[in-house]
């Protein structure tokens, strides 16, 4: 028996956010159903099968267009090729980071050598660093072997940390906002994240918003109750817009001002909100910086272009911006 599972139960069933489930249907690697009297989108057993797939393959670090080229050509050259071109990329990754690791090795053995024989150490003249660039060779580099889904994923994790180039800091500036606020009291239903942008998109349809002010930003939190954790469902959903200050706005819509702040930025990747995670430890991890008050925005960059493109998901960049302060000195 072809058994269907909601939205929620396959978020659930396979660690993946409803929001992810979205954007591979809307890219069209996955179909959802709807049944007859039954008011939420379901999933079949061939399409919960190729999330599966979808979810290896990301882990693989197969980017999504690839991915889709898979499912639509079945012929094993066409996808052995890909797995070909993804293995020489990692390859190359594999010999810079072999050579940047042997170096650093070789250093910290000639510093070693200048503690051990009580050497005044002011600084690594180039004639040593050269000397021991040439001096190092490389053996051929293997891939260990991963023989299980949890090896997959610790190394995913590994490959995701952000490094100081991945993260802005950014002052996000006062402004004057529409808001959304929807509750998830059905967790079976259209997650609260869909519906509040939705309401938020009607409102800058009708209202012409962009017309009026085409630097309108589009922003989102999760609100839930317990906190935001990365990668599960939000039981609570905030959409905003900001407008201009004199704009009235309707029901279920209110107004509010948002009083600014200083935020960690990060460029959400391949649509894998485990990047929250990575963003949060960046933070944690950091000497400057810490983690303060207030939402933890996503961001729809580009705004203008993407409303008046039709919200193509597949075009749809996010911000993660994490709110921070100095640390106290």
């Amino acid at each position: 028996m072809n058994q269907m599972q909601t939205i929620s139960e396959v978020s659930k069933k396979l660690n993946i956010s409803s929001r992810m489930l979205r954007y591979y249907e809307e890219v069209g690697l996955i179909k959802s159903q709807r049944m007859d009297g039954y008011a939420y989108r379901v999933y079949d057993e061939a399409n919960i099968n190729r999330l599966r797939q979808i979810i290896i393959l990301r882990k693989l670090r197969i980017p999504v267009k690839q991915i889709r080229k898979i499912f639509d050509n079945r012929d094993a050259i066409s996808v052995i090729e890909i797995f070909e071109r993804n293995i020489n990329e990692l390859d190359e990754q594999i010999t810079a980071l072999s050579t940047v690791k042997s170096i650093l090795h070789r250093l910290v053995q000639e510093l070693n050598v200048k503690v051990n024989l009580n050497l005044q150490l002011d600084y690594l003249s180039e004639i040593e660093v050269f000397d021991i660039v040439e001096s190092i060779t490389f053996p051929e580099n293997k891939l260990q072997e991963v023989t299980t889904l949890e090896d997959l994923s610790k190394a995913d994790e590994a490959l995701g940390k952000l490094e100081d180039k991945d993260v802005r800091i950014v002052y996000v500036p006062p402004m004057t906002v529409a808001v959304a606020h929807v509750v998830d009291e059905n967790m079976e239903g259209e997650p609260a994240g869909m519906i509040a942008s939705d309401q938020i998109g009607y409102f800058v349809y009708e209202t012409e918003l962009l017309k009026i002010k085409p630097d309108a930003r589009g922003l989102g939190f999760d609100c839930s109750a317990g906190g935001m954790k990365p990668g599960v469902r939000p039981t609570a959903y905030e959409a905003w817009v900001s407008i201009p200050d004199e704009m009235e706005v309707p029901a279920p819509l209110t107004k509010k001002t948002f009083e600014g702040g200083l935020y960690a930025a990060h460029v959400l990747r391949d649509w894998s909100w485990q990047d929250w995670k990575h963003l949060m430890d960046w933070v944690d991890n950091s000497d400057k910086y810490e983690r303060d008050n207030g939402p933890y925005f996503e961001e729809m960059l580009n705004y203008y272009n993407l409303v008046n493109a039709g919200d193509n998901m597949e075009d749809l960049q996010f911000d993660l911006l994490l709110p921070i302060k100095e640390r106290a000195k």
